[in-house]
């Protein structure tokens, strides 16, 4: 439905993009984890905890192209100043196990990509309304990739990680006290002087969806965008946006919001690659 909407615009090109190799997922993930996943041979009980039903074979070229369709956009960005992945944004896989829905977490793949690049100063900014828990968990000693995550306290994952910056806010929240919040990020922006940021972008605080527990609307989430690419735009960082969460009744609110996030970036480097 989104690739649908998105094809309307003429600031938009497609790329399909390459799996994601062994080599590459070992940037971030145990080498155990990684083959038997590659193997098919997970545990019942590790297949319960990522949560994906019905576990098909399916799922292995499904997730080498999510994470290869991150590796892309960053690689594109790098050139351009903005891009994106349709999909992406599994910031509740640890380094040795998935969870929440994340097999492999192409968040941390990227920065570490990055890294192999000689960029020393990653952000990964999280603004999907669960904490990025196994981003903050990969990255808990590293100095060079800065974590921020602002999200329901109450919410999914129940135990929390400790990112570099981990704004919580209560369930509930509106508009207004979100953007409040959002006003602290220019300073950590500023304090840590990203080469590359991560946009982890989220449209789970919608009212209407079922998994968020905030009251977010449309048009508070075309501030945050707004938001971000401005400040990225005005300090030249290069940006990779992927799509995260969004589980809205109706689903086409879901659509909505995630069409915005990609066409708003669209507005500040065009054409954009997604």
């Amino acid at each position: 439905m989104l690739r649908e909407r998105l094809g309307l615009s003429s600031r938009v090109q497609f790329h399909n993009p390459p799996k994601a190799t062994r080599e590459e997922l070992l940037l971030a993930h145990e080498k155990s984890y990684v083959d038997r996943f590659l193997q098919g041979e997970l545990a019942e009980k590790e297949v319960r905890q990522i949560g994906l039903r019905p576990w098909t074979d399916q799922m292995i070229c499904r997730t080498l192209k999510l994470t290869g369709g991150t590796l892309a956009a960053t690689k594109h960005a790098l050139r351009v100043g903005i891009a994106g992945n349709m999909a992406g944004g599994t910031h509740h896989a640890h380094y040795n196990y998935g969870s929440g829905y994340c097999i492999f977490n192409d968040l941390a793949i990227a920065a570490r990509w990055l890294q192999s690049q000689g960029l020393t100063r990653v952000l990964i900014l999280d603004l999907d309304v669960h904490q990025g828990d196994g981003t903050a968990s990969i990255f808990a000693e590293d100095i060079q990739i800065c974590t921020v995550s602002v999200h329901c306290e109450k919410n999914f994952p129940f135990h929390k990680q400790q990112s570099d910056w981990d704004l919580s806010l209560e369930v509930g929240v509106n508009d207004p006290v979100f953007l409040e919040t959002m006003q602290q990020i220019p300073k950590i922006v500023d304090d840590f002087r990203p080469q590359f940021v991560l946009y982890q972008g989220g449209v789970d605080g919608l009212q209407s969806d079922r998994l968020g527990r905030w009251r977010l609307t449309r048009a508070g989430l075309q501030k945050r965008n707004r938001f971000v690419y401005q400040l990225c735009s005005e300090r030249s960082i290069p940006m990779v946006i992927t799509m995260g969460g969004g589980y809205a009744e109706p689903l086409s609110d879901s659509v909505d919001a995630h069409a915005d996030l990609f066409l708003q970036a669209a507005s500040f480097c065009s054409p954009c690659f997604f």
